[in-house]
């Protein structure tokens, strides 16, 4: 969490400075670098960091999540002379299921951001573009739209995460309710008060 702010901060604040200008009282920001090679250097750095690595990053985990439920079949058919044809086809819906969700959210993450990493692209480059544009709110919207879509597809398509989240929701618990049942005094040598164990 600490690097996601540090690269973050790091990232926008320092070319920031590097492209900040003061003309005649008024501030300019993002539209001076020092040459057109240090833009385009940056623009190189910003769209592969904050764009291509990511889906890297989830292509390698989904990528070791998958070798892991890979591994681990292996060793459940070891333990039994003949696995069975359940826990077979159970492994098997495992890793595809695996296999769906990384694909959706790689794609969905691919298709979500790539119109605002584009956009802000554009920006650096020709400053007559604005983010008051309504293409700007448009693709941050369909960018944000991930972020808050992201748990419903993990929660639809994950089985593990959807079980949680099952048994988080209250009214899907079953309570044990109480049995009603009466107490009888017992009598023993004529006393009338109940028996204490």
């Amino acid at each position: 969490m600490a690097f996601a702010w540090f690269v973050g901060f790091v990232g926008h604040v320092i070319p920031l400075f590097e492209s900040t200008n003061l003309i005649d009282g008024t501030c300019y920001t993002w539209s001076f670098f020092h040459s057109h090679v240090h833009l385009v250097i940056y623009l190189a750095w910003y769209f592969v960091s904050f764009y291509v690595i990511i889906l890297i990053i989830f292509i390698y985990c989904y990528g070791r999540i998958l070798i892991a439920i890979r591994r681990q079949a292996r060793v459940m058919a070891s333990h039994g002379a003949h696995a069975s044809s359940t826990s077979q086809t159970q492994s098997h819906q495992i890793q595809t299921n695996v296999i769906k969700t990384m694909i959706i959210v790689s794609a969905f993450y691919a298709i979500a951001w790539l119109p605002a990493n584009v956009y802000y692209l554009l920006n650096m480059m020709d400053s007559r573009l604005t983010y008051m544009n309504s293409l700007w709110y448009a693709s941050m919207f369909v960018a944000f739209l991930y972020t808050c879509a992201n748990p419903f597809i993990y929660a639809t398509k994950f089985d593990p995460v959807r079980r949680v989240l099952i048994d988080m929701i209250p009214c899907k618990k079953t309570s044990v309710q109480p049995t009603e049942f009466q107490m009888t005094p017992v009598r023993t040598g004529g006393s009338s008060e109940p028996k204490r164990y």
